[in-house]
């Protein structure tokens, strides 16, 4: 497979959500498909560690020394963030300079150590260092830099869309197992199946995904050049999107297992909202995800899917003793978190220049786990010394900022392609 890259051009957001006609579209070759599927795997894995401790990390912490403080408990499960947005932008740097699949290699040995650890830990201070060192392994960007280097740019956003819907797929699947799985082999076994999954990923990586056939191994990056990935304007927009985006997320599961306990559903239990919500989240968002990408429905989908956002956190705030409306709030949520968290991906791929893709797209990465990290420890701050509404105050205050922002975009950066 050979690539033509091409010069860095002024991205507009309708470059990202726009393509020719189903019938017009090239399909993607075996290889492309083969490293699209591996890729999204691997990126699946990553967000598995951080997604499967998501319903049952608060109330497991709850039983562990120092667990009577919902902000260490915050901080606990939102500490893989803060390691992943301080060394996204490394890793995705090395890459560019050294290769993909070495730090890829290196990455998933470190949150394999991580996960380990926390399996260990004794203590909340020793479940954090765990989860601490599972996100040093901050793969996520240099995952999509690879993807992009290993597709066309005609079906690139195809590919990016595979590893949104993985993204998905893996939350989902998280939220449905890890009550199952805590009820089988407890935490600690959670975090052995993750770093023995990790392990294993390694095979995947060296035998089944090619290296980057464009990444010069000996290139400098250009301290002007990881400046002019930072202030792209639209760029910006978009990593303000995926920051609140997860921040929503984990402020809200600091809250939502304790609010489902309280409905009269244990903890065990769970999955039994968790599994309907989120088979019927994706039932409703396939029909946006096959036309987001369309000129004439990209911009309100995009815009609407955020206002569904804000309206699951009004339903969340009111509905703490109501199961039926709790499970309605999180169906809400979840179809548009989905939605938001397939196409944003394809969004930051084509905005990164083609040289600097693994710096860009680990700018974008950095924002996505500090946004983790500041939603789950803000959120157990909230809630510790004010209590749970003014966790969806938070998530409120972000949705609105977000749509705001989407709004107000300038009209040519959501029109025709520059």
């Amino acid at each position: 497979m050979t690539h033509q890259p091409g010069r860095y051009q002024p991205f507009t957001m309708s470059d990202a959500v726009t393509s020719p006609s189903p019938s017009a579209r090239p399909r993607m070759t075996a290889p492309e498909r083969r490293a699209t599927i591996n890729l999204a795997g691997i990126f699946g894995l990553r967000m598995l560690g951080m997604f499967i401790v998501l319903p049952v990390f608060a109330l497991y912490a709850e039983t562990l020394p120092g667990g009577d403080d919902r902000f260490l408990i915050g901080v606990a499960l939102g500490i893989y963030g803060l390691t992943q947005a301080v060394l996204q932008v490394p890793f995705g740097w090395a890459s560019d300079r050294y290769g993909r699949k070495r730090m890829i290699y290196i990455g998933l040995l470190i949150f394999a150590v991580g996960s380990f650890v926390a399996a260990w830990a004794p203590t909340v201070f020793w479940v954090t260092v765990g989860r601490a060192l599972q996100g040093a392994g901050a793969i996520s960007g240099v995952v999509i830099a690879l993807v992009a280097d290993l597709t066309r740019p005609e079906v690139r956003t195809r590919a990016m869309m595979v590893v949104g819907i993985t993204i998905g797929a893996t939350f989902a699947f998280s939220l449905m197992t890890g009550p199952v799985l805590k009820n089988w082999i407890g935490v600690p076994g959670i975090f052995v199946l993750t770093g023995l999954l990790a392990l294993a990923a390694l095979g995947a990586v060296r035998f089944r995904v090619p290296e980057s056939p464009q990444v010069p191994q000996d290139r400098r990056v250009e301290l002007r050049d990881f400046n002019k990935v930072l202030t792209d304007p639209h760029l910006l927009r978009l990593n303000f999107g995926i920051l609140s985006l997860h921040a929503i997320l984990m402020a809200l599961f600091v809250q939502v297992p304790f609010d489902l306990r309280a409905a009269g559903l244990p903890a065990e239990s769970h999955w039994q909202v968790y599994l309907p919500v989120l088979v019927g989240s994706v039932i409703l968002m396939m029909p946006a995800v096959r036309r987001i990408d369309q000129p004439q429905h990209g911009r309100w989908m995009f815009c609407g899917a955020i206002a569904v956002l804000l309206l699951a956190q009004v339903l969340l705030m009111f509905s703490h003793q109501s199961l039926a409306w709790l499970a309605t709030a999180l169906l809400l949520f979840f179809t548009a978190f989905n939605l938001l968290e397939a196409t944003l991906p394809a969004l930051i791929s084509k905005q990164a220049p083609v040289a600097l893709k693994g710096t860009a797209t680990g700018v974008y990465s950095s924002l996505q786990f500090l946004g983790t990290f500041v939603g789950a420890a803000a959120g157990g701050a909230l809630a510790q010394r004010w209590g749970d509404m003014a966790i969806f105050a938070l998530c409120l205050g972000l949705s609105a900022l977000w749509l705001l922002a989407a709004m107000t975009a300038p009209r040519e950066s959501m029109g025709r392609s520059q």
